[in-house]
């Protein structure tokens, strides 16, 4: 990830709405949501969620496909990934030490609240 891309991923979780979509994403899994139903979680607006819901796919955050009359939005974990990287690219300088416990966090993290 090219240090724009990042700008523009972390310009589209700048705002809560966003960021509470993401979340509730990330949360839903595979299954994903569909817009209506995100709006509704949310407590949102539908045309302010749908600007929210393309702002995050324009960003490679989630990724959306039609499933018949729906349309289906998900996390995009590669994105998410991506950009967990980029911040952790130069991590420490070769100092593994210092970055040791920010992995265990996330790998902790991870194991309690995926799958």
């Amino acid at each position: 990830m090219d240090t724009e891309k990042a700008l523009d991923a972390f310009g589209a979780i700048s705002q809560r709405s966003r960021l509470d979509i993401l979340r509730l994403l990330v949360k839903a899994g595979e299954d994903g949501m569909a817009a209506g139903d995100i709006a509704n979680a949310i407590q949102g607006k539908q045309n302010t969620t749908s600007t929210n819901l393309m702002i995050l796919t324009r960003s490679g955050l989630i990724a959306a496909s039609r499933e018949g009359r729906s349309v289906i939005y998900r996390a995009d974990y590669s994105g998410i990934g991506a950009l967990l990287a980029f911040l952790l690219e130069d991590c420490c300088g070769g100092r593994p030490e210092i970055c040791g416990p920010l992995l265990q966090t996330l790998s902790d993290n991870t194991r309690r609240s995926c799958c």
